[in-house]
């Protein structure tokens, strides 16, 4: 049988020279906390830059949709999409979430995004010059939304739908027109804003305030550079992520707030979404989705307290969402917060209920969620199982630390802090996951306390055809400069390609890392290859259950060693088909029988 190619690579390093091990898996890169420039991915893969944030120029419209010149590209890259071409000219449309918020007469104030075509030339990619239908010329161009859907915010994650359509993710949560212009920056025009062609009954026609005029998953059409609609059925608030299912109507969404419910979303019709139902995820009710009013702006600007009502499910900071169809689930990063009680201990008063993965991870700490005592330092990613509907923790980040300062001494190898972006490549029938990582802070082993003010991201990669994975299964594949954090991450067609964003970097990184930055990473075809061409025919052992609490059983008598994830050989059985494994400490473990094969074992 086919022997999980990651557990090869941990065997070989763990157990070397107790068995002849070979490694398989390319090994994680060095890490380099203190880097001013990208840290470069294990070969075969290469990187170019495509897109420089406050350097290269952007096509813009005037306040009639005319052409108006050229403007230098807005920074602060985060969500990266992208829309085939299916007419064979090229591979297709990239879109670029600008997050930063700044006031420009061509570009037009709050958040924004650009737009480029690109193609394959040779092993690299190639922006291709461009004509629009409104007569702008040139590589990149910036998304109107002044002339079509008002102003746009904070634009942070957002959605590709499976015929490559676009949503941007307005995350900039804001409470007053007071919020949207102050100090001189932000939004000028705080005028009412009167919504029109946006296809939605009950939203055309309607006067709202400005800053009620953000906060919304919004349409663009990459291929024009113009915005479409504000999603304003999905409800407003601090969206970040999003993925729809195959069937063209299944949208699930995530919230960056402390608390966050996760949504779905259903169209009534296949493609137009402008009509449909709004439900609210609920792990204690027998179906698990509760349907919320949003048949009203009322209705919509009140999702939060329809949620609290409900009595639904919080989770600590939602942000990026994918589906699988391999393994029929819905992936979303739960990036955490140190100690959300201040945030969610009013809501969790009046009904609302904390997520089961928080109630136990708080009584494991001897506290309860809503205690200031919680800590929720490093995050995780989230699974829902399609099939029932029922949610768990897919992966847990960390180690974690009960010391505020690590030093570099005891930093492990792989460590992930605070998952944000978050992606998932397909090949085949094979499905790899990629992490991004946004560091909430540098204290409790988040980084090595001598580079604690660097707060490098790094972007992991993840085989999914392990089963329970573990921090240990990640494979490094590149940092950012010191400053940034590393998002956006979204592969091409053709599998060959992952593009990624380095975002707000530090100033004084050297050129051109002290940008923004839209990076290709080049090779996959000859990585994931290399992979699968290294996967190993060999007699194996089984062994169940897996996750194991107390008792394991063997598939047959043989002798066995376990070791830790350290490579500490923890203890040796001769001659045994039953281990009792309830005096081990909770954690991940590798079992080698004594024809050399190893197994990885989850103790909870």
């Amino acid at each position: 049988m086919k022997k999980p190619l990651s557990l090869l690579a941990v065997s070989a390093i763990l157990l070397s020279g107790m068995a002849d091990a070979q490694t398989i898996f390319p090994e994680s890169i060095d890490p380099n906390y203190s880097s001013n420039t990208l840290l470069m991915p294990p070969s075969p893969l290469s990187t170019q830059v495509l897109f420089i944030g406050g350097v290269d120029k952007v096509q813009t419209v005037d306040s009639n949709g005319n052409p108006n010149g050229d403007a230098v590209a807005k920074q602060w890259h985060d969500f990266i999409g992208f829309t085939p071409d299916n007419s064979g000219n090229s591979m297709g449309w990239v879109s670029i979430n600008h997050e930063r918020v700044s006031m420009d007469d061509k570009i037009g104030d709050g958040g924004g995004m650009t737009v480029f075509k690109v193609k394959r030339s040779g092993d690299s990619l190639a922006v291709v010059p461009q004509t629009l239908t409104d007569g702008r010329s040139g590589d990149f161009f910036n998304v109107d939304f002044v002339n079509t859907v008002g102003e746009t915010g904070m634009n942070c994650g957002g959605i590709v739908g499976p015929d490559g359509r676009i949503w941007t993710a307005e995350e900039w949560g804001r409470k007053s027109n007071a919020h949207i212009y102050y100090d001189g920056q932000g939004i000028r025009d705080t005028s009412d804003y009167t919504i029109s062609n946006s296809g939605i009954s009950f939203a055309d026609g309607q006067s709202v305030e400005r800053y009620k005029n953000l906060n919304y998953m919004v349409e663009i059409d990459p291929k024009e550079a113009v915005a479409i609609r504000k999603q304003y059925n999905w409800g407003r608030w601090d969206f970040e992520g999003g993925a729809i299912l195959s069937d063209n109507k299944t949208v699930f969404l995530g919230v960056d707030a402390t608390p966050s419910f996760f949504m779905k979303f259903v169209a009534t019709t296949a493609g137009d979404f402008t009509k449909g139902d709004l439900f609210l995820y609920k792990e204690d009710a027998a179906n698990k989705w509760i349907k919320i009013n949003n048949n009203s702006m009322n209705d919509i600007f009140s999702i939060k307290q329809q949620g609290v009502d409900a009595k639904a499910t919080m989770y600590n900071r939602i942000e990026w969402v994918q589906a699988d169809e391999n393994s029929n689930a819905i992936y979303f990063t739960e990036t955490g917060r140190d100690h959300p009680a201040s945030r969610w201990k009013d809501e969790f008063a009046e009904g609302a209920k904390f997520a089961n993965h928080h109630v136990l991870r708080a009584a494991q700490q001897g506290t309860t969620p809503d205690s200031s005592l919680y800590a929720d330092y490093y995050g995780r990613v989230m699974k829902l199982d399609l099939t029932n509907n029922k949610m768990g923790v897919y992966l847990a980040a960390g180690p974690e630390y009960n010391m505020d300062s690590v030093p570099s001494n005891l930093y492990p190898d792989k460590h992930l802090s605070n998952p944000d972006g978050l992606h998932i490549m397909k090949k085949d029938d094979k499905s790899y996951m990629f992490i991004c990582e946004d560091l909430n802070g540098s204290s409790y082993g988040r980084v090595p306390e001598d580079i604690a003010s660097g707060r490098t991201c790094e972007m992991w990669f993840l085989d999914m055809a392990i089963a329970n994975p573990t921090v240990d299964d990640l494979i490094r594949i590149t940092a950012t400069p010191t400053g940034a954090e590393i998002t956006g991450a979204m592969s091409t067609p053709d599998g060959k390609t992952l593009l990624v964003n380095s975002q707000h970097p530090s100033a004084d990184n050297p050129y051109p890392y002290n940008n923004s930055l839209t990076i290709a990473i080049n090779g996959w075809e000859d990585f994931l290859v290399g992979i699968e061409e290294n996967d190993l025919e060999e007699k194996t052992f089984g062994f169940y259950p897996n996750p194991a609490s107390r008792n394991i059983e063997l598939s047959e008598i043989m002798d066995i060693a376990i070791y830790d994830a350290l490579g500490n050989r923890v203890r040796v059985y001769r001659n045994v088909k039953s281990i009792d494994v309830s005096a081990f400490a909770k954690g991940a473990y590798y079992i080698q029988a004594n024809n050399g094969t190893t197994q990885k074992l989850i103790i909870q």
